[in-house]
């Protein structure tokens, strides 16, 4: 079951984790992208710091999979912490 978008509906996805026993996808849409890259752009932010906050909250939220624009930000951050 997919959920989108992610981030404002954490609380949805963690209800579908809890009621359905389904495969939970959330997207991280494009605007949510968007607003990490244009607020580090403009250094208001740490891009990576927030980046895997996004990441980690949609996960805790009960996302089994995470479609991101993020995505190869985030491979290249994680492996190179290994």
């Amino acid at each position: 079951m997919m959920v989108k978008p992610a981030l404002s509906y954490l609380d949805i996805i963690s209800d579908v984790k809890e009621n359905f026993d389904l495969p939970v996808a959330a997207y991280n849409v494009s605007g949510e992208y968007s607003l990490v890259k244009a607020a580090a752009q403009l250094g208001w932010i740490d891009h990576d710091r927030v980046m895997m906050e996004v990441l980690t909250s949609i996960k805790r939220a009960g996302a089994d999979i995470i479609l991101t624009y993020f995505a190869p930000e985030a491979a290249t951050l994680l492996n190179s912490r290994k």
